[in-house]
């Protein structure tokens, strides 16, 4: 993991940032280096993630669906939680205020993290493995490996049935969640956060969704024309909503 340090004022904000690469590699710039620049310049600590790739979660692979039997990614986010909340004093952080951010795969791993904190996926290895690993909120972009039918033929799946797959079980402390998608992405349908929202809101937690007509995938915080590319501004009011940028304080 690498630590950016907020630029400026130092809201005590930190967010832990997930990659895509459909968990067989990782877009470090687009989705990575990229968005800690736009984190750091809003006062939020940025820890960008290097988790293992490939085939460390949920991906296609040799024409089927293939899920790991050790989930590494998972293991990597639940650890890099642990640890910064563990370390929040010497990286000037509130341990109440750690996020995800993640991005297509890297959108599923926080999901999954989100929703699987109570127990590691690993064997404790320090003390800081005994710390929550889970987040106070959660940013996900354009998603995939959420949507039960995402595997199946266009024409003959049910686009209105909106269940999770089976490895992700939101419930009542699943974090508050900011949802984006583009309603033309041809990666990831836009199912893929709908189904994820409406699970939220049944088990009644706080979660905002935004579907732009165009997009398509793997934008990250890069200007665009389109409307979609005012997504930032729209994630900081969410933020600030939620209590997540109030009383900056300096560092």
């Amino acid at each position: 993991m690498t630590i950016y340090a907020p630029s400026g004022q130092n809201t005590g904000a930190a967010a832990v940032v997930f990659p895509g690469g459909g968990y067989q590699f990782l877009a470090m710039d687009l989705e990575g280096t990229e968005v800690c620049d736009w984190l750091t310049s809003r006062g939020i600590t940025c820890i960008l993630l290097k988790y293992r790739v490939p085939d460390s979660g949920p991906t296609w692979k040799d024409g089927y669906r293939y899920y790991p039997q050790v989930p590494t990614a998972l293991q990597d986010a639940q650890r890099t939680l642990g640890l910064i909340r563990a370390r929040a004093a010497e990286y000037h952080i509130d341990t109440d205020k750690i996020g995800v951010v993640g991005f297509s795969a890297g959108g599923h791993l926080a999901a999954a993290l989100s929703t699987s904190f109570a127990k590691r996926a690993y064997g404790a290895i320090d003390a800081a493995d005994a710390v929550s690993c889970r987040p106070d909120f959660a940013i996900i972009v354009y998603p995939g490996h959420l949507w039960v039918h995402e595997d199946e033929d266009e024409g003959l799946r049910d686009a209105s049935d909106l269940k999770l797959r089976p490895d992700i079980h939101v419930g009542p402390e699943t974090p508050p969640t900011f949802l984006l998608h583009a309603e033309d992405d041809k990666v990831d349908s836009v199912q893929q956060s709908l189904t994820y929202y409406l699970a939220l809101k049944q088990a009644g937690v706080g979660a905002e969704l935004h579907i732009y007509s165009q997009g398509g995938h793997a934008f990250g915080v890069r200007p665009t024309r389109l409307p979609i590319g005012q997504w930032p501004g729209l994630a900081e009011q969410w933020l600030k909503s939620i209590g997540m940028l109030r009383s900056p304080q300096t560092r």
